[in-house]
Protein backbone atom coordinates (compact mmCIF):
# COMPACT_ATOMS: atom_id res chain seq x y z
CA UNK A 1 0.00 0.00 0.00
CA UNK A 2 1.14 3.73 -0.27
CA UNK A 3 -0.55 6.55 0.64
CA UNK A 4 -1.22 8.80 -2.37
CA UNK A 5 -2.34 12.93 -2.21
CA UNK A 6 -3.42 14.02 -5.83
CA UNK A 7 -3.32 17.65 -5.71
CA UNK A 8 -5.45 17.24 -9.58
CA UNK A 9 -5.71 14.10 -10.93
CA UNK A 10 -5.83 15.07 -14.96
CA UNK A 11 -5.37 12.60 -18.14
CA UNK A 12 -1.49 13.49 -18.69
CA UNK A 13 1.14 12.79 -21.37
CA UNK A 14 3.96 13.98 -23.09
CA UNK A 15 7.60 13.73 -22.00
CA UNK A 16 10.68 16.16 -21.30
CA UNK A 17 8.94 19.75 -21.87
CA UNK A 18 5.82 18.72 -23.26
CA UNK A 19 2.21 19.08 -21.55
CA UNK A 20 -0.86 17.41 -20.26
CA UNK A 21 -3.62 17.84 -22.64
CA UNK A 22 -4.86 20.93 -20.97
CA UNK A 23 -1.66 22.67 -21.70
CA UNK A 24 -0.44 21.74 -17.76
CA UNK A 25 3.00 20.42 -16.55
CA UNK A 26 1.96 16.69 -14.66
CA UNK A 27 4.76 16.18 -12.02
CA UNK A 28 4.73 13.21 -9.97
CA UNK A 29 6.78 14.00 -6.46
CA UNK A 30 8.38 10.54 -4.80
CA UNK A 31 9.36 10.41 -1.28
CA UNK A 32 11.10 7.95 0.23
CA UNK A 33 8.27 7.25 2.82
CA UNK A 34 5.01 8.89 3.70
CA UNK A 35 4.91 8.80 7.50
CA UNK A 36 8.08 10.73 8.74
CA UNK A 37 7.47 14.32 9.36
CA UNK A 38 10.40 14.92 7.12
CA UNK A 39 8.59 13.92 4.39
CA UNK A 40 4.94 15.89 5.19
CA UNK A 41 7.73 19.30 5.04
CA UNK A 42 8.46 17.94 1.68
CA UNK A 43 5.52 17.67 0.19
CA UNK A 44 4.18 20.87 1.87
CA UNK A 45 7.51 22.74 0.55
CA UNK A 46 5.89 21.28 -3.19
CA UNK A 47 2.58 22.31 -2.66
CA UNK A 48 4.27 25.96 -2.05
CA UNK A 49 5.63 25.97 -5.33
CA UNK A 50 2.84 24.87 -7.22
CA UNK A 51 0.72 27.52 -5.81
CA UNK A 52 3.43 29.85 -6.72
CA UNK A 53 3.48 28.96 -10.24
CA UNK A 54 -0.54 28.64 -10.01
CA UNK A 55 -0.94 32.57 -9.30
CA UNK A 56 1.48 33.22 -11.98
CA UNK A 57 -0.75 31.74 -14.67
CA UNK A 58 1.49 28.44 -14.62
CA UNK A 59 -0.71 25.55 -14.35
CA UNK A 60 1.07 22.70 -12.56
CA UNK A 61 -0.27 19.72 -11.44
CA UNK A 62 1.45 17.29 -8.54
CA UNK A 63 0.61 13.85 -7.66
CA UNK A 64 2.46 12.86 -4.35
CA UNK A 65 3.28 8.76 -4.12
CA UNK A 66 5.79 7.17 -2.13
CA UNK A 67 6.01 3.90 0.01
CA UNK A 68 4.93 4.23 3.50
CA UNK A 69 8.46 2.12 5.08
CA UNK A 70 11.49 3.82 4.05
CA UNK A 71 12.86 0.12 3.30
CA UNK A 72 10.80 -0.58 0.42
CA UNK A 73 12.89 -0.54 -2.54
CA UNK A 74 10.71 -2.52 -4.56
CA UNK A 75 7.40 -0.41 -4.10
CA UNK A 76 9.55 2.73 -4.81
CA UNK A 77 10.53 1.10 -8.04
CA UNK A 78 7.33 0.28 -9.03
CA UNK A 79 6.19 4.02 -8.22
CA UNK A 80 8.40 5.72 -10.11
CA UNK A 81 7.95 2.51 -13.14
CA UNK A 82 4.04 3.26 -12.81
CA UNK A 83 4.32 7.15 -13.27
CA UNK A 84 6.50 6.05 -16.78
CA UNK A 85 3.69 4.59 -17.89
CA UNK A 86 1.25 7.66 -17.19
CA UNK A 87 3.49 10.03 -19.00
CA UNK A 88 4.60 12.68 -16.51
CA UNK A 89 6.17 15.58 -17.76
CA UNK A 90 8.80 14.78 -14.62
CA UNK A 91 9.66 13.20 -11.91
CA UNK A 92 11.20 14.63 -8.49
CA UNK A 93 11.92 11.77 -6.45
CA UNK A 94 14.12 11.02 -3.32
CA UNK A 95 15.58 7.77 -3.66
CA UNK A 96 15.77 5.69 -0.74
CA UNK A 97 18.69 3.49 -1.97
CA UNK A 98 21.60 4.94 -4.08
CA UNK A 99 22.26 2.23 -6.83
CA UNK A 100 18.36 0.53 -6.61
CA UNK A 101 17.01 3.44 -8.13
CA UNK A 102 18.93 4.23 -11.43
CA UNK A 103 17.32 1.82 -13.81
CA UNK A 104 14.30 3.71 -12.94
CA UNK A 105 15.30 6.66 -13.63
CA UNK A 106 17.92 6.21 -16.46
CA UNK A 107 14.13 4.07 -17.80
CA UNK A 108 12.68 7.89 -17.40
CA UNK A 109 15.37 9.70 -18.85
CA UNK A 110 15.08 7.27 -22.08
CA UNK A 111 11.67 7.87 -21.83
CA UNK A 112 12.36 11.52 -22.33
CA UNK A 113 10.86 12.42 -18.52
CA UNK A 114 13.76 14.40 -16.98
CA UNK A 115 13.86 13.52 -12.95
CA UNK A 116 15.41 16.09 -10.33
CA UNK A 117 17.21 14.19 -7.57
CA UNK A 118 15.79 15.43 -4.12
CA UNK A 119 17.36 14.58 -0.21
CA UNK A 120 19.76 12.04 -0.96
CA UNK A 121 21.81 11.15 -3.98
CA UNK A 122 21.92 8.57 -6.85
CA UNK A 123 24.82 6.70 -7.98
CA UNK A 124 24.10 7.87 -11.79
CA UNK A 125 24.42 11.11 -13.65
CA UNK A 126 21.20 11.03 -15.11
CA UNK A 127 19.04 13.47 -12.88
CA UNK A 128 19.27 16.86 -14.23
CA UNK A 129 19.81 18.10 -10.70
CA UNK A 130 20.34 17.45 -7.18
CA UNK A 131 18.53 19.24 -4.57
CA UNK A 132 19.70 18.31 -0.90
CA UNK A 133 21.40 19.08 2.38
CA UNK A 134 25.18 18.94 2.26
CA UNK A 135 24.92 15.75 4.05
CA UNK A 136 28.72 15.74 5.34
CA UNK A 137 28.61 19.35 6.49
CA UNK A 138 25.68 18.28 8.84
CA UNK A 139 27.69 15.06 10.38
CA UNK A 140 30.58 17.46 11.11
CA UNK A 141 28.35 20.02 12.96
CA UNK A 142 27.12 17.10 14.75
CA UNK A 143 30.07 15.96 15.69
CA UNK A 144 31.85 19.59 16.69
CA UNK A 145 28.83 19.46 18.76
CA UNK A 146 29.76 16.20 20.39
CA UNK A 147 33.24 16.84 20.86
CA UNK A 148 33.33 19.77 22.69
CA UNK A 149 30.17 18.52 25.24
CA UNK A 150 32.66 15.80 25.55
CA UNK A 151 35.62 17.88 26.17
CA UNK A 152 37.53 15.70 23.51
CA UNK A 153 37.71 12.66 25.21
CA UNK A 154 35.39 10.08 25.92
CA UNK A 155 33.57 6.74 24.47
CA UNK A 156 30.89 7.55 21.93
CA UNK A 157 28.26 5.15 19.87
CA UNK A 158 26.75 5.74 16.16
CA UNK A 159 23.87 3.69 15.34
CA UNK A 160 24.01 4.22 11.99
CA UNK A 161 20.66 4.38 9.45
CA UNK A 162 20.09 2.18 6.86
CA UNK A 163 22.52 0.25 3.80
CA UNK A 164 22.41 2.18 0.62
CA UNK A 165 20.64 5.79 2.19
CA UNK A 166 23.59 7.96 0.84
CA UNK A 167 22.26 10.86 2.55
CA UNK A 168 22.80 9.05 5.84
CA UNK A 169 25.51 7.52 4.60
CA UNK A 170 27.53 10.99 4.20
CA UNK A 171 26.48 12.48 7.37
CA UNK A 172 27.77 9.44 9.42
CA UNK A 173 30.81 9.64 7.14
CA UNK A 174 31.33 13.36 7.84
CA UNK A 175 30.78 12.67 11.72
CA UNK A 176 33.46 9.72 12.09
CA UNK A 177 35.69 11.90 9.71
CA UNK A 178 35.46 15.52 11.39
CA UNK A 179 36.11 13.00 14.93
CA UNK A 180 38.63 11.39 13.40
CA UNK A 181 40.57 14.41 12.74
CA UNK A 182 39.58 17.00 15.25
CA UNK A 183 38.58 15.01 18.40
CA UNK A 184 41.63 12.05 18.67
CA UNK A 185 40.92 11.30 21.92
CA UNK A 186 37.48 10.14 21.38
CA UNK A 187 36.86 6.50 20.61
CA UNK A 188 34.45 4.64 18.72
CA UNK A 189 32.88 1.80 20.60
CA UNK A 190 30.21 0.87 17.86
CA UNK A 191 29.76 2.14 14.28
CA UNK A 192 28.80 -0.93 12.10
CA UNK A 193 24.94 -1.48 13.89
CA UNK A 194 21.91 -0.28 11.58
CA UNK A 195 18.64 1.40 12.85
CA UNK A 196 16.30 0.39 10.41
CA UNK A 197 13.19 2.01 8.47
CA UNK A 198 11.55 2.88 11.80
CA UNK A 199 11.35 4.16 14.96
CA UNK A 200 10.32 0.67 16.44
CA UNK A 201 13.18 -0.92 14.40
CA UNK A 202 15.48 1.90 15.83
CA UNK A 203 14.15 1.54 19.55
CA UNK A 204 14.99 -2.56 18.96
CA UNK A 205 18.41 -1.68 17.68
CA UNK A 206 19.25 1.26 20.48
CA UNK A 207 18.20 -1.33 23.35
CA UNK A 208 20.80 -4.08 22.26
CA UNK A 209 23.75 -1.59 21.72
CA UNK A 210 23.10 0.07 25.15
CA UNK A 211 22.50 -3.64 26.78
CA UNK A 212 25.88 -4.51 24.77
CA UNK A 213 28.16 -1.32 25.54
CA UNK A 214 25.59 1.10 27.83
CA UNK A 215 28.23 1.42 30.39
CA UNK A 216 30.98 2.33 27.73
CA UNK A 217 28.89 5.23 26.34
CA UNK A 218 29.57 8.93 27.12
CA UNK A 219 28.57 10.25 23.98
CA UNK A 220 25.60 9.01 20.97
CA UNK A 221 24.86 9.85 17.26
CA UNK A 222 22.07 9.20 15.14
CA UNK A 223 21.53 10.27 11.37
CA UNK A 224 18.22 10.71 11.19
CA UNK A 225 14.43 11.26 12.33
CA UNK A 226 13.69 7.67 13.10
CA UNK A 227 16.75 6.32 14.43
CA UNK A 228 16.49 9.45 16.67
CA UNK A 229 13.49 8.74 17.95
CA UNK A 230 14.55 5.61 18.50
CA UNK A 231 17.71 6.15 20.42
CA UNK A 232 15.72 8.64 22.43
CA UNK A 233 13.32 6.23 23.51
CA UNK A 234 15.66 3.38 24.53
CA UNK A 235 17.56 5.82 26.40
CA UNK A 236 14.42 7.04 28.13
CA UNK A 237 13.19 3.34 28.81
CA UNK A 238 16.50 2.87 30.28
CA UNK A 239 16.98 5.73 32.65
CA UNK A 240 20.41 6.94 30.94
CA UNK A 241 18.23 10.08 28.70
CA UNK A 242 20.44 13.45 30.19
CA UNK A 243 23.13 11.35 30.77
CA UNK A 244 24.77 10.38 27.77
CA UNK A 245 25.48 12.88 25.85
CA UNK A 246 23.02 13.06 22.16
CA UNK A 247 23.07 14.53 19.56
CA UNK A 248 20.20 13.72 16.62
CA UNK A 249 19.48 14.50 13.05
CA UNK A 250 16.09 16.22 12.00
CA UNK A 251 13.02 17.31 14.30
CA UNK A 252 10.47 17.02 15.64
CA UNK A 253 7.97 17.85 18.88
CA UNK A 254 9.66 15.15 21.03
CA UNK A 255 12.83 16.49 19.97
CA UNK A 256 11.57 20.06 20.88
CA UNK A 257 10.91 18.94 24.23
CA UNK A 258 13.63 16.89 24.99
CA UNK A 259 15.90 19.88 23.66
CA UNK A 260 14.36 21.35 26.21
CA UNK A 261 14.57 18.34 29.05
CA UNK A 262 18.44 18.02 28.87
CA UNK A 263 17.65 14.99 27.01
CA UNK A 264 19.37 15.46 23.92
CA UNK A 265 21.89 18.19 23.44
CA UNK A 266 21.25 18.98 19.84
CA UNK A 267 19.86 17.87 16.60
CA UNK A 268 21.21 19.09 13.16
CA UNK A 269 18.30 20.82 10.82
CA UNK A 270 18.41 20.34 7.27
CA UNK A 271 15.61 22.23 5.70
CA UNK A 272 12.63 19.94 3.91
CA UNK A 273 10.14 22.28 3.07
CA UNK A 274 13.00 24.16 0.90
CA UNK A 275 13.87 20.84 -0.55
CA UNK A 276 10.92 19.84 -2.01
CA UNK A 277 9.81 23.93 -2.67
CA UNK A 278 13.18 24.00 -4.77
CA UNK A 279 12.93 20.59 -6.15
CA UNK A 280 9.69 21.53 -7.85
CA UNK A 281 10.75 24.98 -8.85
CA UNK A 282 14.15 23.61 -10.59
CA UNK A 283 11.86 20.76 -12.11
CA UNK A 284 9.73 23.13 -13.77
CA UNK A 285 12.28 25.88 -14.63
CA UNK A 286 13.95 22.62 -16.85
CA UNK A 287 10.30 21.83 -18.11
CA UNK A 288 10.17 25.48 -19.34
CA UNK A 289 13.90 25.21 -20.97
CA UNK A 290 15.32 27.99 -18.74
CA UNK A 291 18.72 27.25 -17.02
CA UNK A 292 19.17 25.24 -13.70
CA UNK A 293 21.78 24.62 -11.28
CA UNK A 294 22.99 21.29 -11.15
CA UNK A 295 23.25 21.26 -7.47
CA UNK A 296 20.96 23.03 -5.45
CA UNK A 297 22.06 23.86 -1.49
CA UNK A 298 19.08 23.61 1.20
CA UNK A 299 21.27 24.50 3.82
CA UNK A 300 21.73 22.64 6.94
CA UNK A 301 22.46 23.94 10.74
CA UNK A 302 22.37 23.01 14.18
CA UNK A 303 19.91 23.69 16.62
CA UNK A 304 20.43 23.27 20.59
CA UNK A 305 19.43 24.54 23.75
CA UNK A 306 21.01 27.77 23.46
CA UNK A 307 19.42 28.58 20.40
CA UNK A 308 16.20 26.84 20.64
CA UNK A 309 14.23 29.62 20.94
CA UNK A 310 15.93 32.20 18.12
CA UNK A 311 13.46 32.63 15.20
CA UNK A 312 16.14 30.80 12.84
CA UNK A 313 15.83 27.96 14.61
CA UNK A 314 11.73 28.16 15.13
CA UNK A 315 11.09 28.18 11.00
CA UNK A 316 13.54 25.36 10.72
CA UNK A 317 10.99 23.43 13.57
CA UNK A 318 8.03 24.61 12.98
CA UNK A 319 7.29 24.67 8.96
CA UNK A 320 3.62 25.76 8.07
CA UNK A 321 2.30 22.39 7.25
CA UNK A 322 -0.96 23.33 7.89
CA UNK A 323 -1.31 25.88 5.21
CA UNK A 324 -0.17 23.74 2.74
CA UNK A 325 -1.37 19.94 3.69
CA UNK A 326 -4.65 19.63 4.43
Amino acid sequence: MALTLSLTMAACGGGSGGTTADGSLHLAVIPKGTTHEFWKSIHAGAIKAQREYEAQGVAVRLTWKGPIREDDREQQIQVVEGFLSQGVNGIVLAPLDASALVRPVQEAKRAGIPTVVIDSALASGDAVSFVATDNEKGGALAADRLGQLLQGKGRVLVLRYQEGSASTEAREKGFLDRLASQYPDIQIVSADQFAGPTRDTAKRASENLLNRFGGQVDGVFTPNESSTAGMLLALQDVGKAGQVRFVGFDSSEAFITAIRNKQLDGVVLQNPFEMGYQGVRTMVAHLKGEAIQPRVDTGVTIVTPENLDTDASKALLNPPLSEYLK
